[in-house]
């Protein structure tokens, strides 16, 4: 792109699926994996004379998404019918909000851009569609099949103002909004099921130009990755066209992974082609100050609250509250940990280290975590009381990780308390000094590598259980030729 001549425009509309146990206007289960039309019921299939009836958690968890984003939820809004045909929308419309959403405004602010700040535009709630599939039959080559177990699952839209001016702000934004929506519990961020999922709005225009150029809408996005790549090929894509004497189409296209591309899909629908209008069998939503704020006081600590927190009262560096940060699971553990260990930084060393390195391996979340956040503490204890040298409690982290058992038992059991008994250190030292003769002319001759040389094969020959900080002592004075 030349990135001299043109400036992207971009916009983002997420599609997040709450997580109630029930669809927005019916009782039938939302949960994911079922059999194809397992979870279908006359309402969410639009049988005549079925009617919608509100589920009242969706419209609380969609309040508080709307809290979180700074938006401001309006105190009644209007269920409306969009009306289009699509086979896997049983009613020929949808039940969605226009004229009148739940919420206007708020905004995110994202690292990229010098710390820019987006603006919302609205959050509206909405149904799901249900699901085309077009592969996996042997028949797939002639016939579509469909699937409405996902007809009615509750939805919010969250529509950003074209803020966002590259591929990497976007995206960063994407990810930034998943993070909040998991965390405050209304979305389970799991983007391969589909319960969270973009659609980019792209145009470009010359630089210093202020009308916005052409727009196109890439759909169904429902990756980081390729929010970021999808993207980048559209600007690309617009400013080729542009500078080959062509024009960009208002279109929506789709994002194909394997090739890096997009395609066109369809000419872009304008919202009279909606034909909306008030859905007739709901009443307006009335939602007042109380409950609003029941659902404000009901709200956990943000992830920008809580990381500036952990800095200020913990005295973290910035790093480690970015990590520990990253899931609201992960907070609370690390925060316990910490509280019971006494030592708020040792405790962040642990669960960044030994505990998030075992969660990696064996591809669990911190919710899997066997390990109590009071047992590590008191591993942590161990170690800042020198009962345990750090090599032996790393031993003793992954003992307890896959046993249950706590450090002291351990500890106790298979005698790995720390040697701090100067006699008997004095020994070993003496051993390794004659044993390495070598080593000890190269420390003499200015060489600190072999006194670390000699320091591991202390420790080798403890067991792993000398006080490094006496064995260090020790060797100096030996080397040195003090009592």
């Amino acid at each position: 792109m030349n990135a001299i001549r043109y400036e992207p425009v971009i916009g983002l509309e997420i599609h997040c699926q709450l997580q109630t146990r029930t669809k927005i206007f019916c009782g039938c289960s939302t949960a994911f994996g079922a059999p194809p039309n397992s979870h279908v019921c006359p309402v969410c299939l639009g049988l005549p004379g079925a009617l919608p009836v509100l589920n009242r958690q969706a419209v609380d968890f969609a309040i508080r998404a709307a809290l979180a984003l700074g938006c401001e939820v309006q105190s009644e809004s209007i269920f409306a019918r969009k009306n289009y045909f699509y086979p896997d929308l049983p009613k020929g419309y949808q039940i969605s909000q226009y004229e009148r959403p739940l919420a206007l405004g708020g905004s995110l602010t994202i690292a990229a851009g010098g710390g820019k700040r987006v603006g919302l535009t609205r959050i509206h709630m909405e149904e799901d569609a249900g699901k085309s599939l077009h592969e996996g039959f042997p028949d797939s080559d002639r016939r579509t099949y469909l699937d409405y177990n996902r007809s009615g699952v509750p939805l919010i839209e969250i529509v950003s103002e074209p803020d966002m001016r590259s591929a990497a702000e976007a995206s960063e934004f994407f990810a930034k909004l998943r993070d909040i929506l998991v965390w405050i519990g209304v979305n389970d961020g799991n983007m391969e099921e589909g319960s969270l999922r973009c659609d980019a709005n792209v145009s470009v225009r010359p630089v210093g130009q202020t009308a916005f150029g052409v727009k196109t809408e890439v759909k169904n996005l429902n990756s980081f990755r390729y929010v970021h790549k999808a993207i980048e090929y559209e600007v690309d894509r617009q400013v080729d066209l542009l500078d080959g004497g062509g024009r960009v189409v208002q279109e929506t296209r789709l994002f194909d992974s394997t090739g890096g591309a997009t395609h066109s899909m369809r000419s872009k629908e304008e919202a009279h082609d909606y034909r909306y209008f008030p859905e007739p069998d709901l009443p307006p939503l009335v939602v007042d100050a109380a409950r609003i704020e029941r659902a404000r006081a009901a709200m956990p600590e943000l992830p920008e609250a809580r990381r500036a927190r952990f800095i200020a009262a913990y005295g973290l560096p910035e790093y480690d509250a970015g990590v520990l940060t990253q899931s609201a699971a992960l907070a609370q553990y690390y925060e316990q940990v910490a509280r019971e260990a006494g030592n708020p930084k040792a405790a962040s060393n642990w669960v960044m280290g030994e505990l998030l390195r075992t969660l990696k391996e064996r591809g669990a979340e911190i919710a899997d975590v066997p390990l109590a956040a009071g047992a590590l503490a008191g591993l942590i204890r161990l170690v800042d009381s020198n009962v345990l040298s750090s090599s032996t409690a790393k031993d003793v982290f992954a003992r307890m990780y896959d046993s249950g058992r706590s450090a002291d038992d351990i500890v106790s059991a298979e005698g790995l308390a720390q040697m701090d008994d100067e006699s008997a250190l004095h020994a070993i030292v003496r051993d390794v000094m004659t044993a390495n003769p070598d080593a000890i002319a190269q420390v003499r001759a200015g060489k600190n590598n072999a006194f670390g040389f000699l320091v591991g094969q202390v420790m080798k020959q403890s067991g792993g259980k000398a006080n490094p900080k006496i064995a260090n002592q020790l060797l100096k004075r030996e080397l040195d030729g003090t009592p």
